[in-house]
């Protein structure tokens, strides 16, 4: 039987029951545990409907409901519902020191993470090697999951989005390496991989300072540069291949030295953690060490540490000046080392930006550190690995 459109009866009411479907398992994955009543108020859907999508999702084995807490509300209490943390992801951040494996759950949570240092800027047939190993001895931890959906992998540079091959990774010194099918050949599990700034700056929007921004600029400084990614109207932005938002090679200094890319001046050439470390006499420092390093430093008058910090923070603001002035976001996070820097001497580098950029289009501007710190690339590895999950929960 068929409708006037000439559709076979069902077809629509399906679509619309798959879409629905991927909404509220949206909802539950990046809201987190709530009671079914908010999302039967947030969907705008009927109480049954609503109850009989979160009883199809948990027969998938994405999402259980519990018992809800006593309360002296009138009525009966609503079930909560939360997405399944059995259902993982594996995320992969290969670095010019170390390859890092994340088990990540359908909650959010960060079950495991593996940080193998290789003593060297590892290849990527390397680097392929040791994520698998590592993946290899997780397997009968990964027992336990109900579910596991695939691997993520963040990567330092230009990745092709179609496939996942990266193009050029500068401080890796790869280029042309199809990664992701090499990673999947050597695991057998799906693979997707993206930039890392860009999958941090979608976890940020998700899960982190950027929560309900539509509009944000995401820079990551670590060991490997800096990297951007960037949030037009709540959608990554990607380019036509996967590749934008590279404001680490933004040009701040036209009488600079030569970067890795071949570019003169570059911000990632002006704007390094090797720098404060070396000026701080530090040969490496997790976050929080970097931190109150910078601070001690600062309170004590150190001329030469505060000199570079107000250097660093100098070429980063005409950077932010520019992503101010072509983006227009209303947010600006900050994550890795960028976050220490700007943290080091509070307000100077909102000063310095709100001084240099159109006033028009800075006037909501906020600039803020990143809030998933360590976590933040393994959730946004991840996600790249639940994306065709929550795209399509009963495929």
């Amino acid at each position: 039987m068929k409708n006037a459109s000439g559709v076979g009866a069902g077809t629509n009411l399906d679509a619309v029951r798959r879409h629905n479907l991927a909404t509220v398992l949206g909802m539950v994955h990046r809201g987190g545990p709530g009671p079914r009543s908010a999302l039967t108020q947030a969907t705008g859907l009927n109480r049954s409907t609503v109850g009989a999508l979160v009883g199809e999702l948990v027969d998938l084995g994405l999402v259980v409901e519990l018992d809800p807490e006593t309360s002296n509300r009138v009525g009966r209490p609503s079930p909560v519902v939360v997405a399944d943390g059995r259902v993982v992801a594996l995320a992969v951040n290969p670095e010019i020191d170390a390859v890092t494996v994340g088990v990540v759950g359908l909650d959010g949570s960060l079950h495991r993470l593996v940080r193998r240092p290789t003593g060297n800027v590892p290849s990527a047939v390397e680097a392929v090697t040791i994520a698998a190993a590592v993946i290899d001895g997780l397997r009968p931890e990964l027992e336990a999951a109900t579910r596991i959906v695939g691997i993520g992998v963040a990567l330092p540079g230009l990745v092709r989005e179609s496939d996942g091959v990266v193009r050029l990774a500068p401080h890796l010194e790869w280029v042309d390496e199809p990664f992701a099918a090499q990673l999947a050949e050597a695991t057998g599990f799906p693979v997707h991989a993206a930039n890392d700034a860009r999958s941090g700056a979608n976890a940020e929007r998700l899960f982190g300072a950027g929560r309900g921004a539509g509009h944000l600029v995401y820079l990551n400084g670590g060991a490997s540069g800096i990297g951007a990614g960037v949030i037009v109207d709540g959608v990554p932005l990607t380019g036509v291949s996967g590749y934008a938002g590279e404001l680490g090679h933004t040009l701040v200094n036209s009488a600079g030295i030569r970067c890795h890319c071949g570019a003169i001046g570059c911000l990632e050439t002006e704007v390094s953690q090797r720098a404060l470390l070396r000026v701080l006499g530090l040969p490496s420092a997790a976050p929080d060490e970097l931190d109150r390093a910078l601070a001690s430093a600062v309170e004590t008058g150190d001329a030469s540490v505060v000199a570079e910090i107000e250097r660093q923070l100098g070429f980063l603001a005409t950077a932010l000046r520019t992503a101010t002035n072509v983006f227009n976001p209303e947010l600006i996070v900050l994550g890795g080392f960028l976050g220490s820097l700007d943290a080091a001497l509070p307000d100077r580098l909102s000063g310095l930006v709100a001084e240099q950029a159109l006033g028009a289009s800075a006037e909501h501007l906020a600039i803020v550190r990143a809030e998933l710190g360590s976590r933040i690339l393994m959730i946004g590895a991840a996600e790249l690995a639940f994306a065709p999950l929550l795209a399509a929960p009963a495929a």
